[in-house]
Protein backbone atom coordinates (compact mmCIF):
# COMPACT_ATOMS: atom_id res chain seq x y z
CA UNK A 1 0.00 0.00 0.00
CA UNK A 2 2.00 3.29 -1.07
CA UNK A 3 2.08 6.96 1.25
CA UNK A 4 -0.64 8.31 -2.03
CA UNK A 5 -3.83 6.55 -0.56
CA UNK A 6 -2.68 8.21 2.71
CA UNK A 7 -2.57 11.17 1.44
CA UNK A 8 -5.70 13.57 3.55
CA UNK A 9 -4.85 17.04 2.03
CA UNK A 10 -7.80 19.02 0.95
CA UNK A 11 -7.86 20.70 -1.96
CA UNK A 12 -7.81 24.49 -1.27
CA UNK A 13 -10.95 24.85 -4.08
CA UNK A 14 -13.15 22.54 -2.32
CA UNK A 15 -12.10 23.91 1.13
CA UNK A 16 -12.66 27.32 0.24
CA UNK A 17 -16.47 26.63 -1.34
CA UNK A 18 -17.75 24.71 2.05
CA UNK A 19 -16.31 27.91 4.22
CA UNK A 20 -18.49 30.31 1.83
CA UNK A 21 -21.06 28.06 2.41
CA UNK A 22 -20.63 28.03 5.86
CA UNK A 23 -20.59 31.34 6.38
CA UNK A 24 -23.59 31.76 4.25
CA UNK A 25 -25.68 29.77 6.18
CA UNK A 26 -24.65 30.78 9.56
CA UNK A 27 -27.28 30.69 11.96
CA UNK A 28 -29.45 28.21 9.98
CA UNK A 29 -29.53 24.44 11.96
CA UNK A 30 -28.14 22.11 10.01
CA UNK A 31 -30.60 19.59 7.82
CA UNK A 32 -30.38 16.90 10.30
CA UNK A 33 -30.64 18.43 13.43
CA UNK A 34 -33.48 17.68 15.57
CA UNK A 35 -36.10 19.72 15.97
CA UNK A 36 -36.13 21.36 19.27
CA UNK A 37 -40.37 22.29 18.56
CA UNK A 38 -42.50 19.60 18.61
CA UNK A 39 -46.74 19.00 18.20
CA UNK A 40 -48.26 18.41 21.44
CA UNK A 41 -51.13 16.47 20.65
CA UNK A 42 -54.60 15.99 22.43
CA UNK A 43 -52.83 13.81 25.48
CA UNK A 44 -53.37 17.21 26.84
CA UNK A 45 -57.19 17.49 27.58
CA UNK A 46 -58.92 20.38 26.59
CA UNK A 47 -56.02 22.00 24.58
CA UNK A 48 -56.97 22.88 21.11
CA UNK A 49 -54.09 24.95 20.05
CA UNK A 50 -52.39 23.22 16.91
CA UNK A 51 -49.60 24.94 16.51
CA UNK A 52 -45.94 24.66 17.60
CA UNK A 53 -44.87 24.05 21.25
CA UNK A 54 -41.66 24.02 22.76
CA UNK A 55 -40.16 21.47 25.98
CA UNK A 56 -38.29 23.25 28.49
CA UNK A 57 -36.68 22.06 31.55
CA UNK A 58 -36.80 24.16 34.65
CA UNK A 59 -34.19 23.17 36.82
CA UNK A 60 -32.48 21.51 38.91
CA UNK A 61 -29.60 23.34 37.31
CA UNK A 62 -32.11 26.73 37.58
CA UNK A 63 -31.10 28.84 40.41
CA UNK A 64 -34.61 29.53 41.72
CA UNK A 65 -34.44 25.58 41.89
CA UNK A 66 -31.72 25.69 44.33
CA UNK A 67 -30.27 22.01 42.60
CA UNK A 68 -32.70 19.68 44.22
CA UNK A 69 -36.13 20.49 42.43
CA UNK A 70 -37.00 19.82 38.32
CA UNK A 71 -40.16 20.80 36.41
CA UNK A 72 -40.14 19.89 32.62
CA UNK A 73 -42.37 23.20 31.06
CA UNK A 74 -44.65 22.72 27.97
CA UNK A 75 -44.44 26.24 26.48
CA UNK A 76 -46.37 27.99 24.20
CA UNK A 77 -44.50 30.94 23.55
CA UNK A 78 -43.44 32.15 27.18
CA UNK A 79 -46.60 31.06 28.59
CA UNK A 80 -46.57 27.55 30.50
CA UNK A 81 -49.04 25.17 28.93
CA UNK A 82 -48.30 22.18 31.07
CA UNK A 83 -45.66 21.09 34.16
CA UNK A 84 -44.37 18.50 35.15
CA UNK A 85 -42.94 18.17 37.81
CA UNK A 86 -40.15 15.47 38.75
CA UNK A 87 -38.92 13.88 42.35
CA UNK A 88 -36.24 12.35 43.13
CA UNK A 89 -32.88 14.63 43.20
CA UNK A 90 -32.10 14.02 46.89
CA UNK A 91 -33.30 10.58 47.80
CA UNK A 92 -32.85 9.41 51.24
CA UNK A 93 -35.20 6.67 52.11
CA UNK A 94 -36.13 8.24 55.38
CA UNK A 95 -38.94 5.76 56.49
CA UNK A 96 -37.11 2.77 55.33
CA UNK A 97 -34.19 3.81 57.98
CA UNK A 98 -36.75 4.31 60.48
CA UNK A 99 -37.44 0.45 60.15
CA UNK A 100 -33.97 -0.32 60.65
CA UNK A 101 -32.81 1.96 63.11
CA UNK A 102 -33.72 2.09 67.02
CA UNK A 103 -35.83 4.71 67.90
CA UNK A 104 -33.54 6.70 69.43
CA UNK A 105 -31.52 6.33 66.69
CA UNK A 106 -33.30 7.64 64.15
CA UNK A 107 -33.46 11.30 66.04
CA UNK A 108 -30.36 12.19 63.88
CA UNK A 109 -31.96 11.38 61.02
CA UNK A 110 -34.94 13.53 61.30
CA UNK A 111 -32.51 16.26 61.06
CA UNK A 112 -32.34 16.12 57.30
CA UNK A 113 -35.69 16.39 56.72
CA UNK A 114 -36.28 20.30 56.43
CA UNK A 115 -32.69 20.93 57.45
CA UNK A 116 -33.58 24.42 57.83
CA UNK A 117 -35.31 23.94 61.09
CA UNK A 118 -34.06 20.45 62.11
CA UNK A 119 -35.41 20.84 66.14
CA UNK A 120 -38.95 20.88 65.35
CA UNK A 121 -38.37 17.48 63.08
CA UNK A 122 -36.82 16.22 66.10
CA UNK A 123 -39.47 17.66 68.55
CA UNK A 124 -42.30 16.60 66.26
CA UNK A 125 -40.41 12.89 65.95
CA UNK A 126 -40.11 12.70 69.85
CA UNK A 127 -43.48 13.59 70.22
CA UNK A 128 -45.22 11.24 68.32
CA UNK A 129 -43.01 8.31 70.18
CA UNK A 130 -43.76 9.96 73.50
CA UNK A 131 -47.32 8.97 72.34
CA UNK A 132 -46.87 5.92 71.37
CA UNK A 133 -45.35 4.99 74.94
CA UNK A 134 -47.76 7.56 76.69
CA UNK A 135 -45.64 9.35 78.93
CA UNK A 136 -45.40 12.91 79.44
CA UNK A 137 -41.76 14.64 79.67
CA UNK A 138 -41.51 17.30 82.37
CA UNK A 139 -42.53 20.99 82.04
CA UNK A 140 -39.03 22.34 82.11
CA UNK A 141 -38.09 20.41 79.03
CA UNK A 142 -41.96 21.32 77.48
CA UNK A 143 -41.11 24.70 77.27
CA UNK A 144 -37.54 24.30 76.27
CA UNK A 145 -39.09 22.73 73.38
CA UNK A 146 -41.26 25.33 72.66
CA UNK A 147 -38.40 28.12 73.23
CA UNK A 148 -36.38 26.15 69.94
CA UNK A 149 -39.34 25.26 68.02
CA UNK A 150 -40.17 28.99 67.86
CA UNK A 151 -36.78 30.14 67.22
CA UNK A 152 -36.70 27.07 64.47
CA UNK A 153 -39.47 28.27 62.81
CA UNK A 154 -38.30 32.23 62.72
CA UNK A 155 -35.16 31.36 61.35
CA UNK A 156 -36.57 29.02 58.87
CA UNK A 157 -39.41 31.87 57.69
CA UNK A 158 -36.54 34.59 57.46
CA UNK A 159 -34.64 32.71 55.45
CA UNK A 160 -37.77 31.65 53.08
CA UNK A 161 -38.28 35.33 52.93
CA UNK A 162 -34.55 36.04 52.02
CA UNK A 163 -34.35 33.29 49.46
CA UNK A 164 -37.67 34.39 47.86
CA UNK A 165 -36.24 38.21 47.23
CA UNK A 166 -32.97 36.84 45.94
CA UNK A 167 -34.96 34.76 43.37
CA UNK A 168 -36.71 37.89 42.58
CA UNK A 169 -33.52 40.08 42.59
CA UNK A 170 -33.07 41.29 46.16
CA UNK A 171 -29.90 39.53 46.87
CA UNK A 172 -28.95 42.12 49.68
CA UNK A 173 -32.42 40.94 51.54
CA UNK A 174 -30.77 37.53 51.57
CA UNK A 175 -28.31 38.37 52.97
CA UNK A 176 -29.83 40.24 56.00
CA UNK A 177 -31.78 36.91 56.58
CA UNK A 178 -28.55 35.30 56.93
CA UNK A 179 -27.25 37.88 59.45
CA UNK A 180 -30.49 37.58 61.48
CA UNK A 181 -30.92 33.24 60.83
CA UNK A 182 -26.83 32.68 62.38
CA UNK A 183 -27.82 34.83 65.43
CA UNK A 184 -30.22 32.53 66.16
CA UNK A 185 -27.91 29.17 64.94
CA UNK A 186 -25.73 31.28 68.07
CA UNK A 187 -28.22 30.24 70.34
CA UNK A 188 -28.87 26.54 68.94
CA UNK A 189 -24.72 26.15 69.06
CA UNK A 190 -25.04 27.22 72.83
CA UNK A 191 -27.66 24.62 73.58
CA UNK A 192 -26.62 21.61 71.67
CA UNK A 193 -22.96 22.44 70.48
CA UNK A 194 -24.46 22.46 66.36
CA UNK A 195 -25.77 24.79 64.13
CA UNK A 196 -27.66 23.32 60.91
CA UNK A 197 -28.37 19.51 62.12
CA UNK A 198 -28.83 19.26 66.05
CA UNK A 199 -30.25 16.04 67.09
CA UNK A 200 -31.18 17.43 70.67
CA UNK A 201 -34.11 16.00 71.23
CA UNK A 202 -34.35 12.93 72.96
CA UNK A 203 -37.41 10.46 73.22
CA UNK A 204 -38.57 11.48 76.82
CA UNK A 205 -36.33 14.74 76.91
CA UNK A 206 -33.36 16.54 76.00
CA UNK A 207 -29.87 15.45 75.28
CA UNK A 208 -28.79 17.87 78.14
CA UNK A 209 -30.27 21.16 79.86
CA UNK A 210 -29.40 24.74 78.57
CA UNK A 211 -26.77 26.53 79.87
CA UNK A 212 -27.31 29.58 82.62
CA UNK A 213 -27.30 32.40 79.80
CA UNK A 214 -29.41 30.82 77.87
CA UNK A 215 -32.45 33.27 78.44
CA UNK A 216 -30.41 36.29 78.60
CA UNK A 217 -29.39 35.22 75.05
CA UNK A 218 -32.80 34.64 73.70
CA UNK A 219 -33.63 37.99 75.58
CA UNK A 220 -30.90 40.16 73.84
CA UNK A 221 -32.37 38.17 70.43
CA UNK A 222 -36.29 39.44 71.15
CA UNK A 223 -35.01 43.45 71.43
CA UNK A 224 -32.60 42.71 68.27
CA UNK A 225 -34.80 41.17 65.73
CA UNK A 226 -37.59 43.44 65.30
CA UNK A 227 -35.03 45.53 63.24
CA UNK A 228 -35.07 42.75 60.49
CA UNK A 229 -38.85 43.46 60.65
CA UNK A 230 -38.26 47.08 59.57
CA UNK A 231 -35.86 46.40 56.74
CA UNK A 232 -38.09 43.49 54.95
CA UNK A 233 -41.05 46.54 55.39
CA UNK A 234 -38.51 48.64 53.56
CA UNK A 235 -36.71 46.54 51.31
CA UNK A 236 -39.72 44.12 50.56
CA UNK A 237 -43.18 45.14 52.02
CA UNK A 238 -43.84 48.59 49.99
CA UNK A 239 -41.25 47.99 47.06
CA UNK A 240 -43.42 48.43 43.55
CA UNK A 241 -41.54 45.83 41.96
CA UNK A 242 -41.54 42.80 44.51
CA UNK A 243 -45.23 43.68 44.64
CA UNK A 244 -45.81 43.98 41.22
CA UNK A 245 -44.07 40.69 40.83
CA UNK A 246 -46.05 38.69 43.62
CA UNK A 247 -49.73 40.00 43.72
CA UNK A 248 -52.51 38.04 41.69
CA UNK A 249 -49.86 35.60 40.78
CA UNK A 250 -49.96 32.07 41.97
CA UNK A 251 -53.36 32.48 43.22
CA UNK A 252 -54.55 29.03 45.89
CA UNK A 253 -58.55 29.12 46.98
CA UNK A 254 -59.10 28.30 50.00
CA UNK A 255 -61.55 25.16 48.28
CA UNK A 256 -58.06 23.90 46.48
CA UNK A 257 -55.73 24.29 49.56
CA UNK A 258 -58.40 21.77 51.32
CA UNK A 259 -58.67 19.52 48.65
CA UNK A 260 -54.56 19.22 48.16
CA UNK A 261 -54.14 18.69 51.77
CA UNK A 262 -52.08 21.92 52.10
CA UNK A 263 -51.55 23.43 55.68
CA UNK A 264 -49.58 25.49 57.34
CA UNK A 265 -48.47 29.39 56.17
CA UNK A 266 -49.63 28.66 52.61
CA UNK A 267 -52.58 27.03 53.78
CA UNK A 268 -53.16 30.20 56.03
CA UNK A 269 -52.74 32.52 53.35
CA UNK A 270 -55.33 30.71 51.09
CA UNK A 271 -57.74 31.46 53.75
CA UNK A 272 -57.40 28.05 55.78
CA UNK A 273 -57.65 28.84 59.59
CA UNK A 274 -55.88 25.77 60.85
CA UNK A 275 -52.45 25.42 63.19
CA UNK A 276 -51.93 22.15 64.68
CA UNK A 277 -50.57 24.23 68.13
CA UNK A 278 -53.92 25.74 68.75
CA UNK A 279 -56.44 23.18 67.25
CA UNK A 280 -54.63 19.84 68.25
CA UNK A 281 -51.95 21.45 70.78
CA UNK A 282 -48.77 19.90 72.60
CA UNK A 283 -46.35 20.56 74.84
CA UNK A 284 -48.63 22.37 76.90
CA UNK A 285 -48.89 25.10 73.93
CA UNK A 286 -52.42 25.11 74.90
CA UNK A 287 -50.96 27.52 77.57
CA UNK A 288 -50.37 30.14 75.21
CA UNK A 289 -52.54 32.79 73.73
CA UNK A 290 -51.49 32.04 70.12
CA UNK A 291 -52.15 34.56 67.15
CA UNK A 292 -53.23 32.48 63.78
CA UNK A 293 -52.76 35.07 61.11
CA UNK A 294 -54.86 34.36 57.79
CA UNK A 295 -54.93 35.87 54.90
CA UNK A 296 -57.59 35.06 52.26
CA UNK A 297 -55.91 36.00 48.96
CA UNK A 298 -54.13 33.07 48.22
CA UNK A 299 -51.27 34.61 45.99
CA UNK A 300 -47.68 34.95 45.90
CA UNK A 301 -47.92 38.18 48.35
CA UNK A 302 -50.12 37.03 50.41
CA UNK A 303 -47.79 33.77 51.32
CA UNK A 304 -44.94 36.63 51.71
CA UNK A 305 -46.95 38.69 54.12
CA UNK A 306 -48.14 35.55 56.35
CA UNK A 307 -44.75 34.46 57.03
CA UNK A 308 -44.11 37.91 58.02
CA UNK A 309 -46.82 38.07 60.37
CA UNK A 310 -46.34 34.36 61.47
CA UNK A 311 -42.64 35.59 62.64
CA UNK A 312 -44.26 38.09 64.92
CA UNK A 313 -46.40 35.78 66.36
CA UNK A 314 -43.54 33.24 67.28
CA UNK A 315 -42.10 36.03 68.97
CA UNK A 316 -45.06 36.73 71.15
CA UNK A 317 -44.71 32.86 72.16
CA UNK A 318 -41.33 32.78 72.92
CA UNK A 319 -41.76 35.84 75.58
CA UNK A 320 -44.88 34.34 76.87
CA UNK A 321 -42.61 30.85 77.22
CA UNK A 322 -39.84 32.19 79.04
CA UNK A 323 -42.36 34.19 81.39
CA UNK A 324 -43.39 30.55 82.46
CA UNK A 325 -40.21 28.34 82.30
CA UNK A 326 -39.40 26.79 85.60
CA UNK A 327 -35.82 28.15 86.98
CA UNK A 328 -34.88 24.47 87.31
CA UNK A 329 -36.08 20.38 87.92
CA UNK A 330 -35.92 17.50 85.24
CA UNK A 331 -35.20 17.59 81.26
CA UNK A 332 -35.70 13.89 81.05
CA UNK A 333 -38.33 11.37 81.73
CA UNK A 334 -37.54 9.53 85.89
CA UNK A 335 -37.89 6.39 83.88
CA UNK A 336 -34.64 5.52 82.71
CA UNK A 337 -35.37 2.18 80.72
CA UNK A 338 -37.47 4.43 78.26
CA UNK A 339 -35.23 7.80 78.58
CA UNK A 340 -31.21 7.73 78.44
CA UNK A 341 -30.16 9.67 81.73
CA UNK A 342 -27.88 12.33 81.34
CA UNK A 343 -24.16 12.12 80.34
CA UNK A 344 -23.26 13.59 84.14
CA UNK A 345 -25.15 11.28 85.80
CA UNK A 346 -23.89 8.37 83.32
CA UNK A 347 -20.42 9.22 84.24
CA UNK A 348 -21.15 9.44 87.80
CA UNK A 349 -23.62 7.41 88.47
CA UNK A 350 -23.54 2.87 88.49
CA UNK A 351 -27.45 2.74 87.83
CA UNK A 352 -27.30 5.62 84.98
CA UNK A 353 -24.49 3.80 83.46
CA UNK A 354 -25.96 0.41 83.60
CA UNK A 355 -29.34 1.98 81.90
CA UNK A 356 -27.59 3.68 79.24
CA UNK A 357 -25.02 0.62 78.35
CA UNK A 358 -28.72 -1.30 77.93
CA UNK A 359 -30.54 1.13 75.71
CA UNK A 360 -27.15 1.66 73.69
CA UNK A 361 -24.20 -0.87 73.96
CA UNK A 362 -26.76 -3.82 74.24
CA UNK A 363 -29.42 -2.67 71.63
CA UNK A 364 -32.41 -3.41 73.95
CA UNK A 365 -33.81 -0.13 73.28
CA UNK A 366 -37.11 1.36 73.97
CA UNK A 367 -39.96 -1.29 73.53
CA UNK A 368 -43.66 -0.09 73.27
CA UNK A 369 -46.36 -2.40 73.72
CA UNK A 370 -46.83 -4.79 70.65
CA UNK A 371 -49.90 -3.94 68.12
CA UNK A 372 -49.52 -0.97 68.71
CA UNK A 373 -50.09 2.16 66.58
CA UNK A 374 -50.07 6.06 66.53
CA UNK A 375 -49.96 9.36 64.32
CA UNK A 376 -48.84 12.37 65.90
CA UNK A 377 -48.90 15.62 64.48
CA UNK A 378 -47.09 18.91 65.00
CA UNK A 379 -47.02 22.36 63.32
CA UNK A 380 -43.53 22.45 61.56
CA UNK A 381 -42.37 25.90 59.55
CA UNK A 382 -44.03 24.55 56.38
CA UNK A 383 -46.81 22.78 57.78
CA UNK A 384 -48.30 19.80 59.61
CA UNK A 385 -45.79 17.36 59.52
CA UNK A 386 -47.21 13.92 61.11
CA UNK A 387 -45.27 10.37 61.97
CA UNK A 388 -47.28 7.51 61.81
CA UNK A 389 -45.83 3.99 63.72
CA UNK A 390 -46.98 1.08 64.40
CA UNK A 391 -44.75 -1.02 67.15
CA UNK A 392 -44.58 -4.82 67.03
CA UNK A 393 -42.73 -5.16 70.65
CA UNK A 394 -38.93 -4.15 68.88
CA UNK A 395 -37.15 -2.07 69.57
CA UNK A 396 -37.72 -0.33 66.29
CA UNK A 397 -41.07 0.59 64.20
CA UNK A 398 -42.43 -2.10 62.53
CA UNK A 399 -43.66 0.72 60.27
CA UNK A 400 -42.58 4.59 59.92
CA UNK A 401 -44.52 6.72 57.35
CA UNK A 402 -44.07 10.45 57.29
CA UNK A 403 -46.42 13.20 55.75
CA UNK A 404 -43.82 15.70 55.20
CA UNK A 405 -45.57 19.60 54.77
CA UNK A 406 -43.39 20.43 51.47
CA UNK A 407 -44.65 16.85 50.04
CA UNK A 408 -48.74 18.10 49.87
CA UNK A 409 -47.02 21.63 48.86
CA UNK A 410 -45.20 21.15 45.71
CA UNK A 411 -48.17 19.28 44.50
CA UNK A 412 -50.05 22.71 43.88
CA UNK A 413 -47.18 23.73 42.08
CA UNK A 414 -48.26 22.33 38.51
CA UNK A 415 -51.74 23.92 38.73
CA UNK A 416 -50.00 27.33 40.18
CA UNK A 417 -47.71 27.52 37.33
CA UNK A 418 -49.59 26.61 34.35
CA UNK A 419 -51.34 29.63 32.80
CA UNK A 420 -48.91 32.01 33.79
CA UNK A 421 -45.41 33.03 32.47
CA UNK A 422 -41.78 31.19 33.03
CA UNK A 423 -40.34 34.18 35.60
CA UNK A 424 -43.84 33.80 37.61
CA UNK A 425 -43.01 30.72 38.12
CA UNK A 426 -40.23 31.30 40.03
CA UNK A 427 -42.19 33.99 42.26
CA UNK A 428 -44.79 31.01 42.29
CA UNK A 429 -41.86 28.30 43.74
CA UNK A 430 -39.73 30.77 46.01
CA UNK A 431 -43.54 31.40 47.45
CA UNK A 432 -43.63 27.51 48.33
CA UNK A 433 -40.14 26.81 49.89
CA UNK A 434 -40.11 23.33 49.42
CA UNK A 435 -37.88 21.78 50.87
CA UNK A 436 -36.41 18.58 49.00
CA UNK A 437 -35.61 16.83 51.69
CA UNK A 438 -39.65 16.31 52.42
CA UNK A 439 -39.98 15.10 49.01
CA UNK A 440 -38.02 11.92 48.49
CA UNK A 441 -38.39 10.37 52.46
Amino acid sequence: MSDQEYDVTPDPAVLQKELQEGWDNRGKAPANAPNLFELVDSDLEGDEFEGKRMVMNFGPQHPATHGTLRSVFTLEGETIIHTDPELGYLHTGFEKLGEHMTYQQWVTVTDRMNYLSAINNNVGYAVAVEDLLQIEVPERCQVLRVIMCELSRISDHILCLGLQGMDLGAFSVMLWAFRQRERIYDIIEAVCGARLTTSWTRIGGLMRDVPDFFEDQVYTFLEDFPKLIEEYNTMLTNNRIFVDRLVGVGVLTKEDALSFGVTGPIGRASGVDFDVRRDNPYLGYDRFEINVPVHEEGDCYARYLQRMREVESSLDIIRQALAVLPPDGPVDHPDFKLSLPEKDAVYNDMESLIHHFKLVMLGHGIRPEADTAVYRATEAPCGELGFFMYSDGSDHAYRLRIRPPSFYNYAVFPSLSEGSMISDAVAVLSSLHVIAGELDR
